[in-house]
């Protein structure tokens, strides 16, 4: 199961406690592009530290994958331009 995944069933298990909403932040922050304090991951239990850690490498992975995306369409688009 993939950390994103892995996050939102955890908020939503527990979405009052202290480690649920310190991984809310951490993906609202992504979303946004707004600062995150690296100090509140390591407030975590060693669990849910490893669980930030894999949703910041999955958030980085899929932000290539739609850059990607958005480069190859770009490039669909200027070839239709072309004929």
């Amino acid at each position: 199961m993939n950390a994103i995944k892995k996050a939102r069933k955890f908020i939503e298990a527990r979405p009052q406690s202290e480690s649920a909403q310190t991984l809310a932040r951490l993906v609202r922050a992504l979303e946004s592009d707004e600062p995150f304090p690296l100090g509140e991951l390591y407030k975590l239990d060693y669990e849910k530290f490893d669980l930030g850690i894999d949703i910041l490498k999955e958030w980085r992975l899929d932000r290539y994958y739609m850059g990607k995306a958005k480069l190859h369409d770009l490039s669909v688009q200027l070839g239709e331009l072309r004929h």
